[in-house]
């Protein structure tokens, strides 16, 4: 392995830790922003941290979309940098954007026309005073859906050339300015869950312009072409949605699971609802190591796959693996370590404090044991270009495990909400036997995006 390495080696330590580190510290940032949000929105009162977190829970749903539609591009240019076609890769930038500011319209559109149903039909039964907290906030931050798809390609064309520091220097600039203007918002003037919502919409405007107007420079690789009208061509868009729709489909299904699970959630009553959410905004942190170190490991599979140096490309695999368990040590432990701090500034009620307490020790310890397995090695076959295994994978465990086995647990064996939460567990543990049984027999080898 020294003297292949030796040949050639397309990401030496320190390249890793410069697309690394930046990445974790803008999803870093951005978690933070949302842990903000929530403990503002607790000032308001507990129906409105309910009420925000339902809609929140949506907006993850529509953002993981625009991820995996990125992805998708990221995959498809980055093998084509691989492969030293830069035209094709640069053209690929383009297609993403365009493709993601009109299918982002879309599903802004479908949104408002589905409000109802999405706030009644699917959350289930939830307070009146519940329903109007969420209502208000998502009539507001659904006007930012198209500037979070713009958002996530921009930023995935720089990571695509290397450069991660650019989308964290935007993230930590727009979550200043989104954080000042959620306390001045809410404190100062004493505004209602509109206080969060509009900084959240202005900031995500500013971050999608900005990073699309730095994109047009043309001196980088993977420029963005300045037109107002779109040329698309439909090979580069087929292979991007090759990647992204599996990856789209499996991420929304997940969303869509947990949305379920959310209306089994919200039978037991505003203080399980307040702990499920306070609860999986508190553990997003002990995961953030594996989650965006996930977005550097596409760009460097993709790197080697494009070369067809699958050699590397499992050579790199298992260093991320390694670095990904290191990390998510850590940040467990410092979640842990800040916990009682945390909850006393939520000011949750007892009964919630304990529930969201519990929720955040057992997934610490769960998550080191078993998360990099069944959520990192996936990150390499999409890559390759393997996204449909995982899809179907993830599908199936998500129907199986995350949702039949939370109305097992939650209702039948008298757990409660927290029975939710051991079925998610189950549902790790199959995925992570199913993709490691898939890596080790070398399957993703013979996928291509490209």
């Amino acid at each position: 392995m020294k003297c292949f390495l030796e040949k050639r080696i397309f990401f030496n330590n320190r390249d890793l830790l410069k697309l690394f580190l930046p990445i974790i510290i803008e999803q870093f940032l951005e978690y933070l922003v949302g842990l903000a949000d929530s403990i503002m929105a607790a000032y308001v009162g507990e129906a409105a941290v309910s009420g925000v977190s339902l809609v929140d829970f949506v907006m993850a749903l529509l953002i993981s979309l625009f991820a995996a539609l990125s992805t998708g591009g990221a995959v498809v240019a980055g093998q084509y940098l691989g492969r030293q076609e830069h035209t094709d890769a640069r053209n690929t930038a383009n297609q993403l954007v365009w493709f993601a500011e009109l299918s982002s319209l879309v599903i802004m559109v479908l949104v408002y026309l589905a409000k109802p149903l999405i706030l009644h039909g699917i959350f289930g039964q939830i307070t009146p005073e519940v329903y109007e907290h969420a209502d208000r906030y998502l009539t507001i931050t659904a006007l930012s859906i198209p500037f979070l798809a713009l958002y996530n390609a921009g930023a995935a064309i720089f990571r695509t050339m290397g450069n991660a520091r650019l989308p964290m220097v935007i993230m930590l600039v727009m979550n200043i300015v989104h954080a000042i203007g959620n306390a001045v918002l809410i404190y100062g003037f004493h505004f209602g869950v509109e206080g969060v919502a509009i900084p959240t919409v202005v900031t995500r405007i500013a971050a999608a312009l900005i990073i699309l107007k730095l994109a047009m420079d043309k001196r980088l690789l993977l420029y963005l072409e300045r037109s107002w009208r779109p040329d698309f061509n439909l090979k580069l868009i087929r292979q991007v949605l090759g990647i992204g729709v599996p990856y789209g489909l499996e991420n929304g299904l997940f969303y869509l699971g947990r949305i379920v699970v959310l209306s089994l959630v919200s039978m037991f009553g505003t203080s399980a609802i307040a702990a499920n959410a306070v609860g999986g905004t508190i553990v997003m942190f002990e995961a953030l190591p594996g989650m965006a170190i996930g977005f550097g490991l596409t760009v460097i599979i993709a790197r080697c796959i494009g070369a067809k140096d699958y050699e590397q490309a499992r050579y790199y695999t298992k260093k991320v693996l390694k670095i990904v368990y290191a990390a998510q040590i850590v940040t467990c432990v410092i979640v842990l370590a800040l916990l009682p701090l945390i909850l006393w500034i939520y000011g949750l009620s007892q009964e919630a404090t304990e529930l969201t307490s519990d929720i955040v020790w057992a997934h610490a310890i769960v998550e080191i044991l078993i998360w990099p397995l069944a959520y990192t090695l996936p990150v390499t076959f999409r890559a390759a270009g393997d996204a449909r295994f995982s899809m179907l994978i993830g599908t199936a465990s998500m129907i199986l495990c995350r949702i039949l086995l939370s109305y097992i647990f939650a209702i039948y064996l008298g757990m409660g909400m927290f029975g939710t939460w051991i079925a998610m567990f189950f549902d790790w543990a199959v995925k992570a036997v199913v993709f490691l049984v898939r890596y080790m027999r070398g399957t993703w080898t013979n996928y291509q995006a490209i």
